[in-house]
């Protein structure tokens, strides 16, 4: 019989090599399993991955070629779920996120285990202010296409999926591929009537820290994202369904 509550980690890594170890390293104090989804890194990030596979419960999914964060994420939900877990912690490889906050979030999840648990960020003064108002811009939208203020942050990737909920939007529903995908899985969420437990969490920018975000390529799959987004909302409700 599958334990009600059987949680793991899930890491989308694309040649974060010089941060991943720390963070699987905080990871361990959870006791939990980890899998790290490569989104096909070069050869020279994958030395710390065959590193990291030595200890117990930590297993690479590789990925030939790079096919954005949320097609990492995407397959790492699919296979825990095919595993038998019954939630996925999904965090960032860059180390951005407070880890010692899981700890809180694993026990609001295993309280109500058909919740999604979301990390509310609070940032500092090292946080760029270009994605500070990228993410004003996209919660304005959110607020848009779920006619509600039900949803504070809709791209901090740091989150407690329930499976047997998500797993039928992973497998139904266009989700993007890239940095569009922590937005758009949010909304569709809350299309399902899914309930939110929002857990506030410090985010940390790094100096020179690497981040993957495309630019005008992010941008463009977001601006389309929130444009497809805003006409389902549309459709859901002339069709008197929930937004």
């Amino acid at each position: 019989m599958k334990s009600q509550f059987n949680p793991i980690v899930i890491i989308p890594h694309y040649n974060h090599s010089n941060t991943i170890g720390s963070v699987v390293k905080r990871l361990r104090k959870l006791n939990l399993p980890v899998l790290i989804v490569d989104d096909g890194s070069e050869d020279k990030h994958k030395v710390v991955l065959a590193e990291l596979v030595k200890q117990d419960d930590i297993n690479v999914m590789y990925r030939q070629q790079n096919g954005g964060k949320g097609t990492a994420v995407k397959v790492g939900l699919l296979e825990a779920f095919k595993q038998g877990f019954t939630h996925a912690l999904q965090v960032d490889a860059d180390g951005q996120h407070c880890i010692e906050d899981a700890e809180l979030m694993l026990t609001k999840s295993e309280q109500s285990p058909t919740s999604l648990i979301c990390a509310n960020p609070i940032y500092s003064n090292d946080a760029p202010k270009a994605r500070l108002y990228g993410r004003k811009i996209t919660n304005f939208w959110i607020a848009i296409n779920t006619l509600s203020l039900d949803i504070p942050d809709g791209m901090c990737g740091f989150r407690i999926y329930p499976l047997q909920q998500v797993i039928p939007i992973v497998e139904e529903e266009k989700i993007g591929n890239y940095m569009d995908f922590d937005t758009e899985i949010l909304v569709k969420i809350h299309w399902r009537n899914i309930p939110m437990v929002w857990i506030d969490t410090p985010v940390k920018y790094e100096l020179g820290g690497v981040s993957h975000f495309r630019g005008w390529k992010d941008n463009w799959l977001i601006s389309k994202m929130h444009a497809r987004l805003f006409f389902g909302m549309l459709f859901r409700l002339l069709s008197g369904k929930k937004v």
